[in-house]
């Protein structure tokens, strides 16, 4: 029991006139200078010997501490502005999803096959993401799948982006025939963005290969450890808010940031070495949506839930501080994923025609490094 709660408990059993003996022990007196330094918190309780019925103990709501509320809690307690906040968000969230829809109509007509299911995957990232977040507010107990659900589609995005823009300069040959006068430059983020004495490397199959694998790797081990992480869940193993060393949330979360590090890498190279090429397809602004994506999802998100488990956003019954934390993440992130949804209907809603070949010109002023160049 700690030092205030044995107070608490010296405190409810003294009466008017009884020697308060129990609250002369030296642990009631710091458990009293305790109380009275952190009037932030709860209210000062004085002990003396002298009875004041009119002193309240402090006593932590018990929803601060439960589990998230059920959906229908929610809706039975919502007032009128969380009546509109919520039919506000969730029709952002539908209208996003109705846009997707159309957008995959208009691709399936107008796009070549072999870049339908590449732009259709991109395409979804922010809808899929917004509606998944729109479940997460309405039930937050789901949460942690919706999250999960979240995640491992954008790690099967940021492969596709990849071959997005290999498909968009004309596939792998094409990709190989324009790199026999270009070089690959590595020193980019988010590895080695600080290293640029680092060397270029050469445009072969063998390295096309290694930066598929590298993208690759993300979308197939990210979901395997999903899977993991819930198998663990059901056994009671896997606690997100267990951040000792020996939960299971401690080692696999760090991992899977390391795979997605690992796995950005080769979409910064490939950006880095095509975004002159691509400038005419507005290759520049998708891939700015596509970092957006991927900094609200999932930096935005951790930052407010680590916030959230260390208490410094306030419980909020019938949410505790962490269940109001990723609350505030869900909401943030259906307002953000619908703006980034309107903005990447207009980038890839064009016509899909073959870029031109590439003509040689000494004057381009490009990143990318000439084989002539480094001889």
């Amino acid at each position: 029991m700690h030092i205030w709660q044995h107070c608490q408990v010296a405190a409810r059993s003294f009466r008017c006139g009884d020697t308060p003996s129990r609250l002369s022990s030296p642990a009631c007196y710091r458990g009293r200078r305790l109380w009275t330094s952190t009037d932030a918190k709860v209210r000062s309780v004085k002990v003396s010997g002298t009875c004041n019925m009119n002193e309240s103990i402090p006593v932590m709501d018990p929803r601060c501490t439960g589990k998230p509320p059920l959906a229908m809690d929610i809706i039975l307690q919502l007032d009128l502005f969380g009546i509109i906040l919520y039919s506000v968000l969730t029709f952002m969230a539908a209208t996003s999803m109705l846009i997707f829809l159309e957008e995959c109509l208009y691709i399936y007509k107008k796009v070549p096959a072999h870049k339908k299911s590449t732009i259709i995957w991109v395409n979804g990232a922010a809808p899929v993401i917004g509606t998944m977040s729109c479940l997460g507010m309405w039930i937050p107990r789901a949460t942690m799948f919706t999250d999960m659900t979240s995640a491992c589609y954008f790690a099967i995005v940021v492969f596709k982006f990849l071959i997005l823009m290999i498909e968009e300069v004309g596939g792998d040959e094409a990709f190989l025939r324009r790199g026999t006068k270009h070089k690959l430059r590595i020193s980019t983020g988010p590895c080695c963005c600080c290293c640029p004495c680092l060397p270029y490397a050469a445009i072969t199959r063998r390295s096309l290969f290694l930066l598929k694998l590298g993208s690759f790797q993300f979308a197939v081990l990210k979901v395997v450890f999903t899977i993991l992480s819930i198998v663990l869940w059901t056994n009671g193993t896997f606690d997100l808010a267990d951040l000792s060393i020996t939960g299971s949330a401690i080692w696999i979360n760090p991992f899977v940031g390391i795979l997605t590090i690992i796995a950005l890498w080769p979409v910064a190279i490939t950006f880095m070495h095509l975004r002159t090429t691509l400038r005419t397809i507005k290759i520049i602004p998708k891939y700015a949506m596509y970092q957006l994506v991927l900094i609200l999802s999932q930096l935005q998100s951790a930052i407010i839930n680590i916030l959230a488990l260390n208490g410094t956003i306030a419980c909020a019954p019938p949410f505790s501080s962490a269940a109001r934390g990723y609350m505030m993440s869900q909401q943030l992130l259906i307002l953000e994923m619908f703006i980034i949804t309107l903005v990447t209907r207009l980038l890839y809603r064009r016509l899909y025609d073959p870029l031109p070949e590439e003509e040689c010109d000494d004057n381009e002023n490009t990143k990318m490094v000439t084989l002539q160049k480094a001889v």
